[in-house]
């Protein structure tokens, strides 16, 4: 008996050590990073009225420093996560979700990637992000009850750099020819996975306009950006604005992680971008041997490169430690599934020149400076919508397009077995498609093809198939142009009504998808003849004034969703049988007004919204939540409307779904925005300083007391 009781005390102890071990192992199995080179940092950070940071600088590297602490003042939480998966240790942090991005990152080598390429990043691009690394450094050291992982910090320029070499491919779709290979299907796949861009990268869209001043009517030049992203995580916006005396001067918005603006405008230019669907990505059979163990290449035998990853899973108090093996070969990494081994090569693979595109554009002071950091081509994909001072508005469609041979069938799966099929270039910026000062006086863009940007008249020739350029339309392209298009100047109030138009072409998928759920036999469902006769009222807008608008966005949904991605449409019965049960279950009827269905809520902020998944006024995506409601979490996100009048001077005004502080309630810009933002309306952006005096909330410089 004693013996048992013995072996049963054991046998606990046993338990207990191993429960103590995997709630501290993985930090002491964590490298710590060395911080930055250590230098005194000469910032000062503005707050305006809506809370949004005016970051004054002596240089570019100390304006860094400012971003990053004013972003962590925002949302540290989010940060944390971006520069975990840089260290493939979010898994550590969230669980088993973050694990799969770490298995990414492992699997993409981007650690690898950093190693090699940092140190020929310039001089000033590591300073920036050694500034933005100094200053996140310094809000942790003051917070540390805020961390969320131990031994994250320090982090240093590389961590950054690594976040952008990790998220940038999920932009053009590697989320997809992952899956699928995952899985052992056809590619590419469209799935729902935990990705570095978030959960749904294919809805990932926007809206961009440009109006130059033949077509103005006032002699102005307006630029329109209209991102369409997450409202929350690593990919939602954040406004900010930054003067250095090093005449850096730039106002627009950023994702967490990055040490400066991605989009907005500088004194003379601005652009905006929309995200393009190039074919990028290609896939190879590898040959392997009989052993598995290496593959044929151009008649020699190479190794397979193999190698151990252990990726960390949150579990309740413990982290798990899960092991997982990643594999190479020269094409790029490689998956094993069934079918073989398949490898994968796509745009900017093992580059971080887009570091130094982002920066260079954010400095230039003309369209040549500008046009000149394009061609560095850096920017692996995404549309650029240009505007200036002096008149000139441009659509480019920004590829790294593969210098691909003729002769193989690049939409498929290629030959591993032979350099004839691996390109090992792009081809050159003057490759990519652009329209440049269009006679129509405009151009636009909404996910769809770059060949009718500037409208009927003013198209461009298409591009080769090897580039693989979409010519997919969108209902929101149609519309556009379609309002575009109509007689008479683009003034301000035009262009703002066309921002927020709420309407569907009847030239659209649309129509198909209405008819089919119109003509369906209703086969004694009194629910749906009922929908089918509230659905022929409907009158084709989302602007929540209608009866039918309710039921026609929630039955468009789905039919957009097989569209963008290129599939059949769904089911009609399935899908109105599923609208019309949703809506009797929530609501008791059939035709709640839009604002009621539609919500924009955070915290105790709860306001209607409207438009649907493929209106220029966007509501992409949606959840029900607990009070049944459809909280909108995707679509119309940081909104900049930009104008340069006849005599050059710019002035700008913008608007976000929440506010600056999204992940903070107790912060008074929690939510501060949403009414505006329901109600169409905007908030100056005070980009000139003088002017920004006025409306100055709080001074303060990192660290420091606010004065």
């Amino acid at each position: 008996m004693r013996r048992l009781k013995r072996v049963g005390l054991g046998f606990v102890a046993l338990l207990i050590a191993a429960a103590v071990a995997l709630a501290v192992w993985e930090p002491l199995a964590s490298e710590a990073a060395a911080p930055p080179p250590a230098r005194a940092y000469d910032v000062e950070i503005v707050r305006d009225e809506f809370g949004v940071p005016h970051i004054f600088g002596r240089t570019d590297a100390d304006v860094a420093y400012g971003v990053a602490w004013a972003h962590a003042e925002d949302d540290f939480s989010t940060i944390q996560e971006v520069l975990a998966m840089t260290r493939a240790r979010l898994g550590a942090m969230t669980g088993a979700d973050g694990a799969k991005i770490d298995y990414v990152a492992h699997l993409l080598d981007i650690r690898g990637t950093v190693a090699r390429r940092y140190a020929g990043l310039p001089a000033d691009v590591r300073a920036l992000l050694d500034g933005y690394a100094a200053g996140m450094n310094l809000y942790a050291e003051r917070h540390p009850g805020e961390v969320r992982l131990a031994k994250l910090f320090p982090v240093n320029g590389e961590d950054v750099a690594a976040g952008f070499a990790l998220r940038s491919p999920f932009f053009f779709g590697l989320d997809e020819t992952l899956g699928a290979l995952a899985a052992g299907d056809d590619l590419p796949r469209p799935v729902r996975v935990p990705t570095p861009v978030g959960g749904d990268p294919a809805a990932n869209g926007s809206n961009a306009f440009a109006v130059a001043p033949t077509r103005s009517g006032d002699g102005a030049t307006r630029l329109v950006s209209n991102s369409h992203q997450p409202w929350r995580g690593g990919v939602a916006w954040y406004e900010l604005v930054v003067h250095s005396g090093e005449g850096w001067d730039f106002a627009g918005a950023t994702f967490p992680g990055s040490p400066y603006p991605f989009l907005g405008h500088n004194r003379t230019l601005g652009w905006t971008n929309t995200v393009n669907r190039p074919d990028l990505i290609d896939v190879y059979r590898l040959a392997m041997t009989a052993d598995g163990e290496a593959y044929r290449f151009d008649g020699r035998t190479w190794p397979l490169k193999a190698k151990r990853v252990w990726l960390r899973a949150k579990f309740g108090p413990f982290v798990i430690p899960v092991p997982r093996m990643v594999y190479r070969s020269i094409h790029g990494p490689v998956i094993r599934n069934d079918e073989g081994a398949f490898a994968i090569r796509y745009a900017g693979i093992d580059r971080l020149d887009m570091l130094t595109q982002y920066y260079r554009l954010n400095k230039a002071r003309d369209f040549g400076e500008w046009r000149a950091a394009m061609a560095a081509q850096g920017v692996p994909a995404t549309n650029f919508v240009y505007a200036d001072k002096d008149g000139n508005i441009a659509l480019f469609y920004n590829a790294m397009f593969p210098d691909r041979a003729r002769g193989f069938d690049w939409r498929g799966v290629l030959p591993g077995d032979t350099s004839a099929a691996l390109w090992t270039r792009t081809l050159p910026f003057s490759a990519v498609p652009a329209n440049v000062n269009p006679a129509s006086g405009y151009v636009m863009n909404a996910n769809n093809t770059p060949y009718v940007a500037a409208g009927p008249g003013d198209e461009i020739a298409p591009s080769s198939p090897l580039l693989g350029v979409e010519t997919d339309m969108t209902n929101r392209a149609i519309r556009a142009i379609e309002l575009l298009e109509r007689p008479g100047p683009i003034g301000a109030e035009r262009l703002e009504a066309i921002k927020f138009d709420t309407g569907y072409s009847r030239e659209s998928y649309a129509t198909p998808w209405m008819r089919a759920l119109l003509t369906l036999d209703p086969e004694g469902d009194a629910d749906i003849a009922a929908a089918q006769k509230l659905l022929a009222s409907w009158d084709w807008t989302a602007d929540g004034r209608g009866r039918a608008d309710a039921i026609a966005v929630l039955a468009l949904r789905p039919a957009n969703r097989q569209h963008y991605r290129r599939l059949p449409p769904p089911d009609p019965r399935e899908e109105l049988k599923a609208v019309t049960s949703y809506l009797r279950r929530v609501f008791g009827r059939l035709d709640p007004p839009l604002g009621k269905v539609l919500r924009i809520r955070q915290g105790e902020a709860d306001y209607p919204m409207d438009g649907g998944n493929d209106t220029l006024r966007a509501a992409t995506l949606w959840d029900e939540l607990d009070d049944g409601r459809m909280g909108v979490r995707h679509g119309d996100s940081f909104i900049l409307f930009a104008e340069w009048d006849a005599g050059g001077r710019v002035r700008s005004k913008s608007i976000q779904p929440f506010g600056q502080a999204t992940t903070r309630p107790d912060s008074p810009h929690y939510a501060d925005q949403a009414a505006l933002f329901s109600a169409h309306r905007f908030k100056p952006v005070h980009f000139d300083p003088a002017e920004l005096r006025r409306f100055a909330r709080r001074r303060y410089r990192p660290g420091e007391a606010a004065r």
